[in-house]
């Protein structure tokens, strides 16, 4: 048998590959989000405040970043409840009361200094004192373990030190 030779794409099977790749493009998942609607207008000191605000919360899916560095859709959800909350009139810590009821101590991103969190707080410290505590005890034996020399070491010291070298 005679083995069939390959053909090559035309340009309608390219063209048509093309245009699915478009389609794909403009109905994928992440074209298909919505703006993100504005929130209220705020006054410069109310948008300072909720920049403030913003900075003591910690993103919750990033954990290692403010809700003002994040860009995750959960840190701009917090956001816009923090704007919506100062446009209806409420105190800075009313607003972090309400994140704290909602998501715990740990959303603030300096937590507050109460039995809960204290090893949190002292811990560091606490471990930093038992190292150094652990190494003065190990020094302090190493230095009395020390057995006097015998008769024989000292008299091989004396030649030594009357030689000179």
């Amino acid at each position: 048998m005679r083995a069939l030779p390959r053909r090559l794409p035309t340009q309608r099977t390219l063209l048509r590959l093309l245009f699915c790749l478009l389609l794909a493009t403009l109905f994928s998942p992440a074209s298909l989000h919505a703006a993100p609607t504005p929130g209220p207008v705020l006054s410069t000191e109310q948008e300072q405040r909720a920049d403030k605000l913003a900075h003591g919360l910690r993103c919750l899916v990033c954990q290692n970043q403010t809700l003002a560095e994040s860009n995750a859709p959960l840190a701009l959800d917090m956001r816009k409840l923090i704007h919506n909350q100062l446009a209806d009139g409420k105190t800075d810590t009313e607003i972090m009361r309400f994140f704290e009821d909602r998501y715990g101590d740990f959303v603030r991103y300096d937590p507050p200094f109460k039995p809960i969190t204290w090893l949190l707080w002292v811990g560091p410290f606490a471990l930093l004192a038992v190292g150094f505590l652990v190494l003065v005890r190990t020094l302090k034996r190493r230095a009395g373990v020390r057995a006097p020399l015998t008769a024989d070491e000292r008299a091989r010291a004396a030649r030594f030190l009357d030689s000179g070298s």
